[in-house]
Parts: C-alpha cells; sequence; structure tokens
C-alpha cells in the first residue's frame, strides 16, 4: 500500500504561487498512476490534476493552464506546481492514486489564497 505525506501549503495572495510535494513509500512508486486532489469547506473532495507512469498529464478545467503536475522517480516524489492561485482554490490538497484512490489518504496540505 502507498504510504503518502504532502507538504508545501500556505496562505498567499491571489495571483501568487506554490509548489506542493507529495512524498510517496511502501509501494513500487513506478506502478501507479497519481493525482492531486483538493476538498474545499463544505465541498466533495475533487481531483484536479492527474499523471501516469509516462508522465502523461491530465488537469480540471478550473486549473489548466495554472497548474502543472510532475513526478520525480528518483525521490518517489509528486509534485504540484501551481501559479496564478485563485481564492477559489482554497483548500486542502492531497495526493492518492487515480483513477481509483486508496483507502489510505495523507494528511494533506492546506493552501489558503486571499484576494
Amino acid at each position: 500500500q502507498v504510504q503518502l505525506a504532502e507538504s508545501g501549503g500556505g496562505l498567499v495572495q491571489a495571483g501568487g504561487s506554490l509548489r506542493l510535494s507529495c512524498a510517496t513509500s511502501g509501494s513500487p512508486f513506478t506502478i501507479y498512476n497519481m493525482g492531486w486532489y483538493r476538498q474545499a469547506p463544505g465541498k466533495q473532495r475533487e481531483l484536479v490534476a492527474a499523471i501516469d507512469s509516462a508522465e502523461r498529464t491530465t488537469y480540471a478545467d478550473s486549473v489548466k493552464g495554472r497548474f502543472t503536475i510532475s513526478r520525480d522517480y528518483a525521490k518517489n516524489t509528486v509534485y504540484l506546481q501551481m501559479n496564478s492561485l485563485k481564492p477559489e482554490d482554497t483548500a486542502v490538497y492531497y495526493c492518492n492514486t487515480v483513477p481509483t484512490p486508496g483507502s489510505h489518504w495523507g494528511q494533506g496540505t492546506q493552501v489558503t489564497v486571499s484576494s
């Protein structure tokens, strides 16, 4: 089972940038397609970006052109570069496998974007 540890969140003004990291361990990293999810208060968790083992990427329309997902096989880590942040990007961000997330979630990392 993949173990997940997200980091890199924080408070940023609208238009700013953050880079999230997700360190993985416990299973062969290379076989999994990975994604970044987010959950805003009162809303369901949603998938915002995904990357497969060939490093092909997909994005939710709401973040396309602003967010970039990447992975480092040497470090067993997945990243989410977030640029041009908007207040509506405020949420707790999690990483997990895609298309079906594993039953275990990390603690997530809080991203707060002020207007």
